[in-house]
């Protein structure tokens, strides 16, 4: 009788196990290394990322490292390729840096996807969710705005290699040159803008050394972040201004206190789910062309060639704007 009872119940779990959907057992997998984990932006990124491996039916997962170390990135794709990923996806911190590692990995079969990384060549495709031109230009702009269009600026970037960043300041910095020459960069840029406080000592560091600095545009998510504070301790809100990207939900009581005047973003859960939507239509096989529809992104138009998807999905981040932004997760 026990026999018979065992049998009965391996054949049940054996035919549990057929039941199940093949997709379910051979799912195309895919890895997303991003610059750095445990910040809003990236955190963002990751719920995108798995909300839409599941709604695909990949298995998808978000790598952060836990700092903006190049090496670590290529130590997190080198694992990645050992394990045989079918998708790598990419938010370089040195392309560079990268470009072998990437190779190795498409020359392993595997397919790769970069964010924010325009130069990288040894990718299938790059996306980015804004122009570089317009964002550096949008930011420099409302700088301007705030500024009155005269004085003493200073710019932060996440580090002087991450190829967006510097791109922005350099579209930013051109744009100000040309439209508002009372305006007068100090120094070259700062590479402190992926870590709070970093960005807190260098902006209350550059308070001092400069007493006529009126503002800073921040590139990367944790510099307007850190700039605000330090204008905080230093009681200058309203004197000296930020501007630049950043989580909502991580600083919407500086911009409601005036310590953030603004800035533009796109919705970096939104970009997770990209990643998995392109990595998806790669395994299948599906041509991306010019009038081809990617949610997240709409009709794009890419730039074969360059391998570049470029749209324009920004978002004012202002006093009206940031709570409705903060409550849906960003």
């Amino acid at each position: 009788m026990m026999n018979r009872r065992l049998a009965l119940l391996a054949g049940t779990a054996l035919a549990a196990v057929l039941a199940l959907p093949v997709a379910a057992q051979d799912a195309p997998t895919m890895g997303v290394v991003v610059k750095i984990g445990g910040i809003p932006w990236f955190n963002a990124m990751e719920a995108g990322i798995l909300e839409q491996a599941e709604a695909v039916g990949m298995e998808a997962e978000m790598i952060g490292p836990t700092s903006a170390d190049p090496a670590l990135q290529v130590r997190a794709i080198e694992d990645l390729i050992a394990r045989g990923v079918d998708v790598i996806g990419v938010v370089p911190n040195d392309e560079a840096a990268l470009e072998p590692v990437l190779q190795k990995a498409r020359d392993a079969g595997i397919r790769v996807i970069s964010h924010e990384g325009p130069g990288l060549q040894n990718v299938d495709w790059n996306f980015e969710m804004a122009s570089a031109q317009g964002f550096g230009e949008s930011h420099a702009d409302l700088l301007a705005e705030q500024m009155g269009g005269e004085g003493e600026y200073a710019v932060f970037v996440g580090s002087l290699t991450v190829p967006l960043h510097n791109a922005w300041a350099d579209a930013a910095i051109v744009h100000i040159q040309a439209n508002y020459p009372n305006m007068t960069l100090v120094g070259e840029r700062y590479g402190v803008a992926e870590n709070v406080d970093d960005s807190r000592t260098t902006a209350l560091d550059l308070m001092s050394a400069h007493p006529n600095l009126k503002g800073f545009l921040a590139f990367g998510s944790q510099g307007p972040i850190g700039a605000a504070r330090a204008v905080e301790e230093r009681r200058a809100v309203g004197q000296v201004h930020v501007i630049g990207p950043f989580s909502p939900g991580q600083g919407r009581d500086l911009i409601h206190s005036g310590a953030i005047g603004g800035g533009f973003m796109w919705n970096p859960m939104e970009a997770g789910r990209v990643f998995v939507t392109m990595g998806d239509m790669l395994v299948k096989g599906t041509e991306i062309a010019s009038g081809t529809e990617i949610p997240g992104l709409g009709v794009v138009e890419p730039d074969a060639e360059n391998k570049d998807i470029i749209t324009d999905n920004l978002i004012t981040i202002d006093t009206e704007s940031v709570d409705g932004l903060a409550e849906m997760g960003l």
